[in-house]
């Protein structure tokens, strides 16, 4: 990690420890726009972990009949044509409306959660279980489920960095990547509560290197201990 941010943790040397029934370790994995934070879960995905993806199942969710007639509801029903979510009309809508906004949070995020709990239960019922869920949520920070996992990684890199990626990715201007990016948490303030932080703002050998690291603290710590393979 670079000598200008000292303050921001490396891995630590111990973790909270899971107390219970054996059961995988809750792992929030997040960061702001751009920073890589789909690549660290697929690569933890390799090893073994379980990954949730929230904007997965948000996406899911925006498909369910009955969160639809909500949101036609609550922000209007030119937004759902044919059965269908107009998406790009919808992320226009909310974007500069912190009232819109919330109302579809309001309406998203509980279909979110209940699905991310199932899917968190089925994947302990497996014999054996895996070692490590990880719960990929951007807004994990912004919406309070870092009280709901046992450890949080936050994926930083430099805003010029990510910026450049959203270009070539998205095709996003500068000017865009900084709106989106001032709409969640500050990155800085997100590592400063992180238990692990994962500087993506390298090469990806670097990245792979760290995510290895990460992958053995990690199990380490779970009460189900190490896959099949890795002991």
């Amino acid at each position: 990690m670079s000598s200008d941010r000292g303050t921001r943790k490396s891995v630590p040397s111990s973790l909270p420890t899971v107390v219970g029934a054996t059961r995988p370790l809750s792992v929030g994995l997040t960061g702001n726009i751009g920073s890589g934070k789909s690549t660290v879960a697929r690569l933890l995905a390799e090893r073994g972990a379980v990954v949730i993806d929230a904007d997965a199942l948000a996406r899911q969710a925006t498909s369910d009949p009955g969160v639809l007639k909500e949101v036609a509801a609550a922000l209007g029903p030119d937004l759902v044509v044919a059965g269908v979510l107009d998406r790009a009309a919808t992320a226009e809508r909310v974007f500069n409306d912190p009232e819109a906004r919330e109302l579809l949070n309001g309406i998203v995020h509980p279909w979110v959660a209940r699905r991310r709990l199932q899917l968190e239960a089925a994947a302990a019922s497996r014999r054996p279980p895996p070692a490590v869920v990880v719960h990929d949520v951007p807004l994990l920070y912004e919406v309070g489920l870092d009280a709901d996992v046992d450890v949080v990684v936050v994926v930083y890199a430099p805003f010029d960095v990510r910026a450049a990626r959203l270009a070539r990715r998205s095709g996003l201007s500068r000017e865009d990547a900084a709106a989106r990016d001032a709409a969640q948490m500050p990155l800085d303030d997100k590592v400063a509560l992180a238990d692990f932080v994962i500087d993506n703002g390298g090469a990806e050998a670097n990245l792979e290197t760290q995510v290895a690291h990460l992958w053995d603290e990690l199990v380490a710590r779970s009460p189900v201990g190490a896959p099949p393979g890795d002991a």
